[in-house]
């Protein structure tokens, strides 16, 4: 018994039994469906709670919200000794925190606003060509002809799923696109500029500081609309709303997201991104009848086929180490 034991677990055993990672995959892979939900499900409840709050005052209650959030993830990692960095990383971190939440976070709450739920969770997903494109520009990659066919592709895909705004002369929504795909790019600006300061200090703090950075001009900007919401007539369900698009979706959802990505690998876990939309689209056509003809539809297809082309697409050669990228200015 000992001798069998000691060779091995029987087959019945690992059937049973399976290993570690294999759980630690199978969990992340259940989170990672979980967290597509909760992302699909976000933007038409931010839609709500803007709707009530104003974006202006949405960002104003999620930027008292966020910094406590930040701070209790260093606490409980730290302690009350918070890493000390030098000035210029420090700079670093101040410059990555306007990126991603005076300029990403504020353009994508006024650009859902004035556009519709599935119109803005296809145009964020256009985020990896920008990304593409940036690593480019900066000489990190090249890129090959089935990654530029795809950045063409998923162009041409937005034109055909915007067409109907345009020719329809719906200013505002078609607006609220564009502040999107600006607000997309921002969001790759933050992806390339952040992953050398991640390498060094870890997401947890990159994440802690840039969030405590960021949130001082948004803060002061939106202050002025925040100020004006009745917050004492603000019912439950707003609250709610509200606590769910803060909390749950951005902060606690990132944390998972970089959880699921360690243990299942970006490549594996990266594709799962494109349910978001289709997610989006059946919410908020259940919640708002939000309605989609043929050309929008197309258009949807066309373009997250062309976003993934371009970021599955065999990689061109590197050339130069990504190590050596700073913050984008």
């Amino acid at each position: 018994m000992f001798t069998s034991r000691s060779a091995g677990p029987t087959p019945t055993a690992i059937a049973s039994y399976p290993p570690p990672e294999t759980s630690r995959q199978r969990a992340a892979l259940l989170l990672a469906f979980a967290l597509i939900l909760v992302w699909g499900i976000n933007f038409s409840v931010q839609k709500f709670v803007f709707n009530a709050l104003t974006p202006g005052g949405f960002l104003f209650i999620r930027y008292l919200i966020m910094p406590v959030c930040a701070a209790a993830l260093l606490w409980q990692r730290y302690g009350i000794n918070w890493p000390r960095l030098p000035a210029p990383e420090l700079w670093a971190l101040l410059r990555l925190g306007l990126l991603g939440h005076l300029l990403h976070v504020g353009l994508v709450t006024f650009g859902i606003h004035w556009s519709t739920a599935f119109s803005s969770s296809l145009i964020l997903a256009c985020g990896p060509v920008f990304t593409l494109l940036l690593l480019r520009r900066l000489g990190i990659e090249r890129l090959t002809r089935a990654q530029i066919a795809g950045v063409a592709v998923a162009c041409v895909g937005v034109l055909i799923f915007l067409s109907d705004k345009l020719l329809g002369a719906q200013w505002r929504a078609g607006g609220g696109d564009l502040v999107l795909l600006i607000a997309a790019f921002f969001f790759s600006a933050y992806t390339v500029s952040a992953k050398p300061l991640i390498e060094r200090h870890g997401g947890v703090l990159v994440m802690a500081y840039a969030t405590l950075f960021g949130c001082v001009p948004v803060l002061l900007i939106s202050a002025p609309a925040g100020l004006q919401v009745d917050w004492s007539a603000v019912s439950l369900t707003i609250w709610s709303g509200l606590m769910w698009a803060v909390v749950v979706s951005a902060f606690v959802g990132w944390l998972v997201w970089g959880w699921v990505n360690a243990v299942r690998g970006v490549a594996r876990t990266a594709p799962l991104i494109y349910l978001m939309p289709p997610v989006a689209g059946l919410v908020a056509w259940w919640v708002t009848g939000e309605g989609y003809g043929a050309i929008k539809l197309i258009g949807a297809v066309v373009t997250l086929i062309g976003v993934a082309v371009a970021q599955f697409a065999r990689r061109g050669d590197p050339a130069r180490n990504v190590e050596s990228v700073g913050v984008v200015d």
